[in-house]
């Protein structure tokens, strides 16, 4: 579904023209949900504002200046989770409940395994498509494992985190928002683009105010350059804390200078006060910057530097692990342990390379100061790094690496190390690698020695099958490796098989530059560079079936064992047409908490069963019946932080029924009950479980008669009640009058009550009403109406098809999904009609042996010279 007009309060608005700049996006201004694309430009990282929001926007292009401006009205709680994926689809639970609908934007942000706040890759997922959402319980499932890993181009592996943001119900209402940005474009060129920008954003929410403004900048370099300047400030002031403020820098230069040079250039820095959650992820108080450059003096020779330096000063999020973090988790990371602490890197080498023999020099100078304890990582350290690479064959590589530190002290995380070892590429992509390693140094480890295997990459068998994984024993790092296999292959015309296996070894917890990571259920605000991944296995298996277009099912077990404990996610649904005026649905979903710390709140199953009747030939009666049985529906991660497991179940049953025995009579009738049952587990010692059960029921009756076909009378009666004595009773009596057959306007009389015995207060209300009613198609002369819908799938059918015949002196025979040659077709050829009108008889064929064209008909015997040949007509 596309929903183009999306509005919170149902009403969108929009004036659109094609802007008479050349270059430019469209002039509009609306009203009603939008995204804020124009606040997400390629140079806003810290100013970047990426949000789902409702209300005022406007967009103008006077002439190479861009207006933007925007006001949002409503915007109540604004939340940002980041979660670690535990390689199933769900279920995830985000921080908060009541979610405001349409208000998430979803992400998946790949990272590197050491350098928390380096963003590899961000992917914007889309609802329905990608995920669902339950907006009451605030919970995600994905449509497809979220796997924890991924590998980088050169091997290395790299972390993904869901990131989340999203609004909530708060309990301020008198909330709003007012965004402006001023764009100069001085080149509109595609992949030239230049310009400067300014951009402003004040958000009022009650009890907090949030400012962010800033200025950024990005200058195309001809082809192959680019310069990106960026300076934001942010302001918080929240009534308990008080006024929190902070501001951000960045400095990006890339490009090639010639054949011979290329480089890049970076400084990026932000405060510890420094906040924007709408933006992609980065670490308050870091700063990074450095310098690269690649000199190529010849074809084989090539000389390389690299200056590289951070700084960590702050507060490190401490994990929400206890009761109050998770029923309140707050809108910002809570405070744990002081970071400061600081790398410089020098490197300077040289590639040399003599035929199928690379040899590289590198000297190499780290820095490390941790102010915070000194004696564990302080270290000041110099290498030197010899490198060999020789190709044995085409798929076999000999490696031998040397890592000598020729200073006093070393590096506690890089000491002096020997590599001897083979790398077999195994198939295109894949490398497994065998080798042995030397390593120690005095005052930090004894020298020991290690065996490393590694199997790493990424490979693609065919079109359906990718491997991909890193599997290796290395020093000093918690984490021990990744694996994993995707595959998916046709069993049959639209029957597919989809297998999935990821293992993780051992927990990638421990400490980084930006502080601790710990195993916890979510991130809140900035604070996702503390979350962890958790070892364990996940298996993924799916088979769907979609050839037939009246039968479409699909199913998938995934499986996570992890030290954490378990999770299983089974998905199966099914929709077919039992008959021409029957149809059936199924839809079966089993899952339980995905995120890290969140056990013990029971599995969640839903199970619905649908029928439809309406007979194509008759439509005067039409009705729907509905079973669904729900488990835990409503469970919460905090029900089982109060040490007592609560489970729900549910049966649901409806029937509905439209019955118009003819034009002027139509009756409506509905029945619905649902039974539910809840079970508090308590010790025995505290009278053992209690158990509470109650029913519901609903019915509905409305009749309608047609005076005329000017004027109709309906009358409605609705009854609700099994909450005990306690019963609602509702009716309305109705009048509608139709100035053209696709308007209607309407006028009656409403009144009912709501009656309770056991608490003996009974309320009613009643009063008259008016509405009016109207299809704007038929209104507006079509307005709105879309395309005819294309031609319905039809089920694949392997059966040999009829080949096509052409005659020019001799008979060839062109089967369908062949062209064929100038030679086989004639130059003359008529028309359908005229091949109608003019198809010769068989005898007529026989008469005219160099006739060219010739339509055999069907069933007949042709003698065409000594081919004799039966057919149909073509």
């Amino acid at each position: 579904i596309d929903v183009t007009t999306p509005s919170t309060d149902n009403l969108y608005l929009r004036l659109e023209r094609t802007s008479p700049v050349e270059g430019a996006t469209a002039d509009y201004l609306m009203w009603g949900d939008y995204n804020t694309e124009e606040f997400a430009n390629s140079s806003q990282l810290f100013t970047s504002t990426s949000r789902q929001l409702h209300g005022f926007k406007l967009n103008y292009n006077l002439g190479n200046l861009a207006i933007t401006g925007l006001y949002g009205d409503n915007i109540e709680g604004f939340q940002r989770d980041t979660i670690a994926p535990d390689g199933t689809s769900g279920l995830y639970f985000l921080s908060r409940r009541l979610v405001i609908s349409g208000s998430e934007q979803v992400y998946i942000e790949t990272e590197e395994l050491d350098r928390p706040g380096t963003v590899i890759e961000r992917e914007r997922l889309h609802r329905s498509t990608d995920y669902d959402i339950d907006y009451d319980r605030g919970t995600l499932l994905f449509e497809d494992p979220v796997t924890q890993t991924a590998i980088g181009d050169f091997g290395e592996v790299l972390l993904r985190r869901i990131v989340v943001t999203y609004q909530f119900e708060g309990e301020n209402t008198d909330t709003n928002i007012l965004a402006g940005r001023l764009q100069y474009n001085f080149d509109r060129t595609l992949n030239q683009e230049s310009w400067f920008g300014t951009s402003y954003l004040r958000e009022n929410q009650g009890n907090r105010n949030f400012t962010l403004f800033g200025a950024d900048a990005q200058i195309s370099l001809g082809d192959s350059g680019r310069f990106i300047g960026e300076v934001a400030h942010s302001e918080n002031d929240f009534d308990l804390s008080g006024p929190i403020s902070g501001s951000a820098y960045r400095v990006e230069l890339d490009g090639e200078l010639g054949n011979w040079l290329n480089g890049r250039a970076y400084w990026r820095s932000t405060d510890s006060g420094f906040s924007n959650s709408a933006t992609t992820s980065f670490v308050p108080g870091q700063t990074r910057y450095g310098a690269q450059a690649n000199i190529k003096l010849s074809r084989d020779t090539s000389i390389r530097a690299q200056f590289d330096h951070e700084d960590n000063d702050g507060v490190a999020p401490r994990p929400l692990t206890n009761l109050e973090d998770l029923l309140e988790p707050g809108q910002d990371p809570v405070p744990g342990r002081r970071v400061d602490n600081s790398l410089t890197t020098y490197s300077l080498g040289l590639a040399q390379r003599l035929g199928n023999t690379n040899l590289e020099f590198d000297w190499i100078h780290r820095d490390r100061t941790d102010r915070t304890n000194p004696n564990r990582l302080s270290a000041s350290s110099d290498q030197l790094r010899t490198r060999l690479t020789t190709h044995l064959a085409s798929n076999l590589t000999l490696r031998a690496q040397n890592e000598l530190n020729i200073s006093s002290e070393s590096d506690p995380l890089y000491p002096s190390r020997t590599y001897f070892g083979l790398d077999w590429e195994v198939m295109p992509g894949i490398n497994l690698g065998l080798g042995q390693v030397f390593y120690g140094d005095n005052g930090f480890s004894d020298r020991d020695s290690y065996t490393i295997v590694d199997l790493s990459g990424e490979h693609s068998l065919g079109e359906d099958t990718t491997i991909r994984g890193r599997f290796s024993s290395i020093d000093g790092q918690h984490l021990g490796g990744a694996v994993g296999i995707e595959h998916g292959f046709n069993l049959g015309p639209g029957l597919r098989l989809d297998l999935g296996y990821e293992r993780v070894f051992n927990s990638i917890f421990g400490g980084t530059a930006a502080g601790t990571q710990f195993s916890q259920p979510f991130a809140v605000g900035t604070g996702g560079s503390s979350v962890g991944t958790i070892d364990g296995n996940t298996y993924t298996l799916g088979l769907s079936y979609t050839d037939n277009p009246d039968l479409q099912a699909s199913a998938r077990f995934e499986h996570r064992d992890s030290s954490q404990g378990t999770n299983t996610v089974l998905n199966a649904s099914a929709v077919g047409r039992i008959s021409p005026a029957l149809s059936a649905l199924f839809n079966y979903q089993l899952n339980r908490a995905a995120n890290q710390n969140i056990s013990n709140i029971g599995t969640t199953s839903n199970l619905k069963l649908g029928l439809a009747y309406r007979d194509p030939n008759d439509d005067r009666l039409n009705a729907l019946l509905r079973y669904e049985h729900r488990i835990n529906p409503n469970t919460l991660p905090t029900n089982a932080l109060f040490g007592r497991s609560i489970d729900t179940s549910e049966h649901l049953f409806s029937a509905e029924a439209i019955y118009a025995p003819n034009w002027r009579w139509e009756f409506y009738g509905k029945y619905a009950f649902r039974t539910t049952q809840t079970r508090i587990n308590l010790p025995a010692d505290e009278g053992g479980d209690f158990v509470s059960n109650n029913s519901l029921h609903l019915a509905q009756l409305r009749a309608t008669y047609r005076l005329g076909y000017s004027w109709d009378i309906s009358g409605e009666a609705r009854w609700f009640g099994g909450l005990g004595d306690y019963s609602e009773i509702g009716y309305a009596l109705e009048a509608g009058y139709y100035p053209t057959p696709d308007m209607r306007i309407y006028g009656g009389y409403s009144g009912g009550g709501a009656y309770d015995d056991d608490f003996g207060v009974n309320r009613s209300a009643s009063g008259f009403y008016l509405g009016i009613s109207a299809k704007l198609n038929s209104l507006f002369d079509g307005w709105g109406l879309q395309n005819v819908a294309p031609e319905q799938q039809q089920e694949s059918a392997l059966e040999p098809q009829e080949p096509i015949i052409f005659f020019e002196d001799t008979t060839d025979i062109i089967f369908p999904g062949e062209t064929p040659t100038p030679e086989e077709v004639p130059e003359e050829t008529s028309t359908p009609e005229e091949m109608s009108e003019d198809a010769p008889t068989s005898e007529e064929t026989s008469e005219d042996p160099e006739r060219d064209e010739t339509v055999i008909e069907n069933g007949e015997n042709i003698d065409y010279g000594n081919t004799s040949v039966e057919g149909q007509a073509l």
